[in-house]
């Protein structure tokens, strides 16, 4: 493990003085394993919220890496042909696809619906 990162991962350890002490890094976010499609239950919402009046749809709901979820708001930003981002669970793609959006995750496999 490169210093850079083992500092980056060390969260409140500032100075420790006992001389054997040593850093276990949490890899908890590692183990995380994304579930088939067929068992993702995927909510769609319309969110107006803090964000300059502008509508945006939000697909909440996602188990798995955050590798596999980029790649299905790759896909989903492609199909609508917009932008927008993946952060944690949830993918938000600008403007107003909820339905667009629903039969897209319909025909991929996924359990989605929307609220």
């Amino acid at each position: 493990m490169s210093k850079e990162k083992s500092r980056k991962e060390r969260v409140n350890i500032v100075y420790s003085t006992n001389s054997d002490f040593q850093y276990e890094f949490d890899n908890n976010s590692q183990d995380i394993e994304t579930l088939p499609a067929n068992q993702q239950n995927l909510k769609i919402i319309l969110d107006k919220k803090q964000r300059g009046g502008k509508q945006v749809t939000l697909i909440t709901g996602f188990i798995g890496t955050g590798q596999d979820l980029s790649e299905l708001a790759k896909k989903l930003k492609t199909k609508c042909g917009v932008g927008g981002s993946s952060k944690d669970t949830e993918i938000l793609i600008q403007g107003d696809f909820r339905q667009k959006i629903l039969q897209i995750l319909l025909s991929e496999g996924y359990k989605a619906k929307v609220i």
